[in-house]
């Protein structure tokens, strides 16, 4: 069962969406731009709160996605899970044992195979797919990978969600605080 059959993974993009988050029901929440001097601290609350913390590594301001900042995330802050488009940090969050998130962009065909070609490298946990609104290619990706696949990005009614969900994405990223209501 992926992360405890939580279909929706509330994305917040600062510290008032996060503060928000702690007092839902997700166990799962999702960490996008914040400063790297907020990430103990955001860690601490998440894990007082019974949460568990992915953070988006590519997006934290003033991190870069090189191998000290993957050594820095994983054995400083111990998140439960990297998001990263970089294969060092996912290979890095797969060896300390923190759930790792592919995170790949659907911009045309070469850039589809250019991702398969890192995730082979990489083999992450699993694959965030973006845009969420491409649901097609949710059952492509994850035959020829055959890694589970997370829907992200645009995602913006219902209906995104559960198209996603019905191609066969195991749950869907979204910042957008409506859409979180619902699928608690």
């Amino acid at each position: 069962m992926h992360f405890n059959n939580q279909k929706i993974l509330p994305a917040a993009r600062n510290i008032k969406q996060f503060e928000q988050l702690l007092k839902t029901d997700f166990q799962y929440i999702v960490l996008l731009e914040v400063h790297i001097s907020h990430l103990k601290k955001l860690k601490t609350e998440a894990s007082k709160n019974e949460k568990k913390l992915i953070i988006h590594a590519d997006l934290i301001q003033g991190l870069k996605t090189d191998n000290y900042a993957a050594d820095f995330l994983c054995n400083e802050i111990r998140p439960a899970g990297i998001i990263s488009t970089r294969a060092n940090m996912i290979q890095k969050a797969k060896g300390k044992g923190i759930i790792a998130i592919q995170r790949m962009f659907l911009l045309d065909t070469i850039a589809l195979e250019k991702s398969y070609t890192l995730i082979e490298m990489a083999e992450p946990d699993y694959i965030e797919m973006l845009p969420g609104v491409i649901p097609e290619l949710i059952s492509e990706v994850r035959e020829r990978t055959g890694i589970p696949i997370i829907n992200g990005g645009l995602i913006r009614t219902k209906k995104h969600i559960e198209n996603a969900l019905a191609a066969g994405a195991i749950a869907v990223t979204t910042s957008d605080k409506t859409l979180w209501a619902d699928h608690v």
